[in-house]
């Protein structure tokens, strides 16, 4: 019977690392060779960081009218509690 080779992936969410295809800018790559950076880590890190903002962005967007609401809420009936601090 001959062996089935399949290629398993962890599913989405997984902490883990895949192999993908990524083209850069030649002169750059040779650089970043030539300066012994770590391309993947340096990908990876930069990436998270635009996942992160873009994220950031969405939720902002996406919450814009309760933001919204809520500041006008506060600024015409100020904060809750506020008239029982001592500060």
């Amino acid at each position: 019977m001959p062996t089935q080779h399949t290629t398993k992936r962890p599913p989405l969410g997984t902490p883990g690392k895949r192999a993908i295809n990524l083209s850069l800018s030649s002169d750059v790559l040779l650089a970043a060779k030539q300066l012994d950076i770590n391309i993947s880590k340096v990908c990876d890190q930069h990436l998270r960081l635009v996942v992160q903002r873009e994220q950031e962005r969405q939720w902002r967007e996406n919450h814009a009218d309760f933001i919204r609401a809520y500041n006008s809420t506060i600024a015409a009936e100020g904060l809750p509690l506020d008239e029982w601090k001592s500060f």
